[in-house]
C-alpha cells in the first residue's frame, strides 16, 4: 500500500512539473509568447513550475530556435527520477536498464495525455464560446493538430467533429505506445 501511495504522489508531482516542461517546449515551438501582456495567462504558472529545472539546463545545453531542448530534457529527467525512485522502492532488482526506457515512455504518455486534456477542454469551451485570453491561448495550442483533421472531416450539421476525431487518434496512439512499451521492455 505504501508503494501505491508513493507511486500516486510521484505520478501527480512529476506529471504536473514535467507536463509544464513539455507545454513550455510546445509553446516555444509554436512561437506562443509566454508573458501575460502578450495574452498568455498561463505563462507565469508554467514558469513558476518549470524554471527551477529548465534554467540550469539552458546554461549547459546549446540553444536552438525551434526546439526547447532544455525543457524536453527536463521532462525526461523528471520521469527518469520518478521511475528510478520507484525501481529502488521495489528492491532495485535487475540492472536498471528499464528505468530510462520507462522514462522515455513516460514522456510520451505525458504528451498524449496532455494533448488529450487540452482537446477535451477546448471542445467543452467551444460550446460556450467565451472570448478570453485563455480560450485564445487554448485555440493556438490545439489548432496545429486539429487543422489537418479539419481539412479532411467536414462539418456535420454545423458541428466540428475534429476534436472527437483527434481524441480517438490520441487514444489509438496511447494503445500503440503501450504495446511498444511492452515490446521494448520484453527485450530489455
Amino acid at each position: 500500500m505504501i508503494y501505491q501511495i508513493v507511486y500516486l504522489l510521484l505520478d501527480v508531482a512529476v506529471g504536473l512539473v514535467a507536463g509544464m516542461c513539455l507545454l513550455r517546449a510546445y509553446m516555444q515551438f509554436q512561437r506562443i509568447p509566454m508573458s501575460v501582456r502578450a495574452g498568455n495567462p498561463a505563462g507565469p504558472f508554467i514558469f513558476a513550475l518549470s524554471d527551477w529545472i529548465v534554467l540550469p539546463l539552458r546554461r549547459v545545453l546549446p540553444r536552438t530556435p525551434a526546439v526547447d531542448v532544455a525543457s524536453l530534457l527536463a521532462a525526461f529527467l523528471l520521469e527518469l527520477a520518478q521511475f528510478g525512485v520507484l525501481w529502488v522502492l521495489q528492491g532495485a532488482q535487475g540492472d536498471g536498464v528499464s528505468v530510462p526506457v520507462m522514462a522515455f515512455f513516460g514522456v510520451v504518455r505525458l504528451l498524449i495525455s496532455g494533448l488529450t486534456g487540452l482537446v477535451v477542454i477546448y471542445a467543452m469551451l467551444s460550446w460556450i464560446r467565451m472570448n478570453s485570453e485563455a480560450t485564445d491561448l487554448l485555440d493556438r495550442l490545439v489548432a496545429p493538430p486539429l487543422t489537418p483533421i479539419r481539412r479532411q472531416l467536414p462539418l456535420v450539421g454545423g458541428v466540428d467533429l475534429s476534436p472527437l476525431a483527434l481524441l480517438v487518434l490520441l487514444q489509438i496512439a496511447n494503445l500503440v505506445m503501450l504495446s511498444a512499451q511492452a515490446w521494448v521492455l520484453a527485450w530489455v
